[in-house]
């Protein structure tokens, strides 16, 4: 008995999937010029988390049905799977039969998923998958028990195990009491699909070829099974910038959930925000109001604290992101320190034990290990040494109103304040520049740089100044505060 069920597992795990991913509506109720499978979650397409679950199945096609806005759709979200363009847009049915010509000659199960339900995680498909199999199912729905029920199609289930699927706007009023309702999630048997596909009709009262109606053609041969959501969060569907919100919502807490599960700490859960792809190790702390976007990865240890907004971004083991910073395709190193209301801009590539301070920008610059720059720069277009300093109001002018220009600085340069370099130049290794300085030329290592500036200095010019612009005599003015 133990091998032969080995055995059945083994064929139906091998049986060839195929997944079509339903993508052409317009969205109207968004109220946006934008498709609404590209508004985003968490920091990508609606479409795109739809197709990162799809792919986690690894099928061996995949097909998107897409509408009028094809293009776009595209080069958002699709790669490497066919496309097919819905037009006229006849219903759901009509629109998986658009796949029909890209699914030629394939024989499996074919998973049918909504562009617009994004929350879906991929060991749901799973467990949908499976249950389809098991009960050689023609037609298998995923189902879910919604608090507010209006709009979806309901899953109307009869006394003796069949099960169909009526429209919202097809429902009865007792139809419409039932709170178990169609995620627009689906596996079918591809030889039923594709046979029943062209007999649908239309007569509902949108005038739209059905795809639940095969739901019940496979119920009464005994052939329709359901799988019921175990968190009804997985199967919102997005139809308006409020469903979007409450997407969003159900996302970021169950990702700022998982990470917490993996040993990182939230200061103030409800106040962050998480990318999709963002990657956080252990020990990581992240402070109120911090946005981490896109394919950030904060290392073991490292410590961001409030009001960051960071993309792109690598943050190396024990780094300390202080308030207030800004970071975009920027690398931050091990034990780096940043900030506060620091701007680091693509191509900022910071070494280990670096340290950026308040107000100081990095944009298309590598600063080596130990180097600083505590206050008030730019540095730009720029490489760095170790161990340099960097005073505070230094800038590097890179820009000659045609053209980038860059600025090199040896180890363990010192750099006094309100300096200029202006690029191209290049700082030796162990050269000093004096405060306030313009350095247009290269400064061999272990050189002083400076600008020879004379001071000067006018006695008793104040008293002069001030009774030019008041008209009063100084002694007057004194007598007055006196006598107050």
């Amino acid at each position: 008995m133990r091998r032969k069920k080995s055995q059945t597992t083994t064929r139906t795990e091998r049986r060839p999937l195929a997944v079509v991913i339903l993508a052409a509506g317009d969205g109207k109720r968004m109220r946006s010029h934008r498709p609404k499978v590209l508004h985003e979650l968490a920091g990508k397409p609606l479409l795109l988390h739809v197709l990162d679950a799809a792919r986690a199945l690894r099928p061996s096609r995949a097909v998107v049905v897409v509408g009028k806005s094809a293009k776009e759709v595209v080069a958002a979200a699709v790669d490497g799977e066919s496309v097919v363009v819905q037009e006229p847009r006849l219903g759901t049915g009509h629109a998986v039969l658009q796949a029909r010509r890209a699914l030629a000659g394939f024989r499996g199960d074919v998973l049918v998923l909504s562009g617009d339900v994004p929350l879906l995680r991929a060991s749901t498909l799973t467990k949908l998958l499976h249950l389809h199999r098991r009960a050689d199912a023609s037609a298998t729905v995923l189902s879910m028990i919604a608090a507010e029920p209006a709009g979806y199609g309901r899953v109307v289930r009869d006394g003796s195990g069949g099960i169909r699927i009526v429209e919202h706007a097809d429902a009865t009023p007792d139809e419409r009491n039932i709170d178990e309702v169609n995620t627009g999630t689906y596996c079918f048997n591809s030889t039923f699909l594709f046979a029943s596909l062209g007999k649908l009709g239309r007569k509902n009262v949108q005038r739209e070829y059905y795809l639940t109606d095969l739901v019940a053609v496979a119920a009464r041969g005994g052939r329709a099974r359901c799988h019921v959501l175990d968190d009804a969060d997985e199967g919102l569907g997005v139809n308006s910038r409020l469903d979007l919100a409450c997407a969003e919502a159900a996302l970021q807490e169950r990702l700022i959930a998982e990470w917490m599960d993996k040993g990182v700490t939230f200061l103030d859960p409800s106040s962050a925000y998480l990318g999709a792809d963002v990657r956080l190790g252990m020990d990581v702390s992240i402070g109120p109001s911090v946005v981490l976007l896109g394919r950030t990865e904060i290392s073991e240890g490292a410590r961001i604290d409030g009001a960051s907004r960071i993309s792109d971004t690598v943050v190396g083991a024990g780094a300390h992101v202080r308030w207030g910073v800004v970071a975009d395709g920027a690398r931050i190193a091990t034990d780096a320190r940043v900030g506060p209301y620091a701007h680091l801009r693509p191509g900022a590539s910071l070494g280990d034990s670096v340290h950026i301070g308040n107000f100081v920008e990095v944009k298309n610059a590598t600063l080596g290990r130990g180097s600083k720059a505590n206050h008030l720069a730019y540095i730009g277009d720029a490489t760095v040494g170790r161990d340099a300093n960097i005073g505070a109001g230094t800038i590097t002018c890179n820009y000659d109103g045609f053209r980038k220009h860059r600025t090199v600085i040896g180890d363990r340069v010192q750099i006094g304040s309100d300096t200029q370099l202006v690029a191209p130049v290049t700082l030796g290794a162990d050269s000093y520049v004096a405060a306030g300085s313009t350095v247009s030329r290269d400064v061999p290592a272990g050189a002083l740089a400076f600008n020879d500036k004379q001071q000067m200095t006018r006695p008793n010019w104040v008293r002069a100044f001030r009774k030019r612009a008041t008209g009063e005599p100084l002694t007057k003015r004194r007598n007055a505060r006196s006598k107050s």
